[in-house]
């Protein structure tokens, strides 16, 4: 058998689809179907623009949050918890336990600490300087 390996920076869309069907695959028979579905959360303002949100998905009985933003205009409002009790309603209303989140942040994880997410471990210069933090909440 003749194989090489293919290190890129620009893998091709047919190349991840396979990758992430056959993933999916194996897994769906390792543990189940995940049931992964998007969840996202805006806030927008009187102009209907974008001003905050959340994204991410459930899955396995877990809501992830990938994506927590708020416009520095809008931070100190307790706009970020506002979005997180969302996301987390919606998620118990799927079914979901728990949540997860992580950040390099400081001030955010602190933030998330408020919403009563705990930290469950830490990557340290994850950047240079800085501590990847993993935090999750039981739903």
């Amino acid at each position: 058998m003749n194989i090489h390996l293919e290190v890129t920076e620009a893998p091709s869309p047919t190349d991840l689809k396979f990758l992430g069907d056959q993933l999916t695959a194996f897994n769906d028979g390792d543990v189940g179907p995940s049931q992964r579905v998007a969840l996202a959360v805006f806030v927008r303002d009187e102009t209907d623009r974008v001003v905050g949100g959340i994204s991410g998905y459930t899955a396995w009985g877990w809501l992830y949050v990938q994506w927590l933003w708020v416009d520095e205009s809008f931070r100190g409002q307790h706009m970020a918890a506002r979005m997180l009790d969302a996301a987390e309603q919606e998620a118990a209303a799927r079914g979901c336990h728990g949540a997860y989140i992580d950040t390099f942040n400081p001030r955010a994880a602190k933030t998330y600490q408020k919403q009563g997410y705990q930290t469950f471990a830490t990557l340290p210069d994850f950047p240079m300087g800085r501590d990847r933090i993993f935090l999750q909440k039981q739903l």
